[in-house]
């Protein structure tokens, strides 16, 4: 009997697309997965309103896969699987991989929440990545998941990382802020925020994770 395929659900950042996930979706279709790169409004909507959309477009998609359901989100991305998960968790749910995540709030947007420019162009959810997440903790409920996160610690633009976020940073997000309570595994890659996504490490970590719950190399984070 042929075995079952495994899906992997990718998620974009804020102001991204599919495209931002397309080195992902190769590379873990050579793994053999069948891959459902979303797309969905991440500028136009709150998270608690993208996950329907996500919700409907996997529903969709899903076809007649029989194996289990990853889910890796890039930045936002893993915010919206944290929901996701929390309102739509599948019976047949694998691991979850997040890659420069803000799960504790991003200080930029601290500084930048009440700037119309800001609040124009990134919407109702450039409202919710504050770093006083106690406001959001019912719509993101608890890890009791295979999680593994994905930092980095390289960054192009020096007056973010040097003026607005603390300690390492990618140029967006601190290390420190994609770490979260439950997750199984973190690691730090010297790699930026944007384009997390495409590198090669990036992608054969999120592989290794999805395959055996950890990833490969020994340089875990405290």
């Amino acid at each position: 009997m042929t075995a079952p395929v495994n899906t992997v659900a990718l998620l974009h950042g804020v102001s991204r697309g599919q495209i931002s996930m397309r080195g992902m979706e190769h590379g873990l279709a050579q793994k053999g997965y069948n891959v459902l790169n979303i797309g969905y409004p991440s500028l136009k909507k709150p998270i608690e309103e993208l996950i329907d959309d996500v919700h409907a477009d996997i529903t969709r998609r899903r076809g007649d896969t029989k194996g289990t359901l990853h889910f890796v989100g890039h930045s936002l991305g893993g915010l919206v699987a944290r929901a996701y998960l929390h309102k739509f968790r599948p019976e047949n749910l694998g691991r979850v991989v997040m890659l420069g995540t803000p799960n504790q709030g991003s200080e930029i947007a601290d500084l930048l929440v009440n700037f119309l420019p800001y609040k124009l162009f990134y919407g109702p959810v450039g409202q919710q990545l504050v770093t006083d997440q106690s406001r959001f903790k019912a719509m993101f409920g608890s890890v009791d998941y295979d999680l593994g996160i994905i930092a980095g610690d390289r960054y192009l633009d020096p007056v973010a990382s040097w003026f607005m976020i603390p300690g390492k940073n990618d140029g967006r997000v601190s290390v420190a802020s994609t770490k979260l309570e439950g997750m199984k595994d973190h690691i730090t890659l010297h790699v930026t925020h944007t384009f997390m996504p495409s590198k090669k490490e990036v992608i054969h970590q999120t592989a290794h994770f999805l395959e055996h719950g950890n990833f490969s190399k020994p340089q875990r984070n405290p």
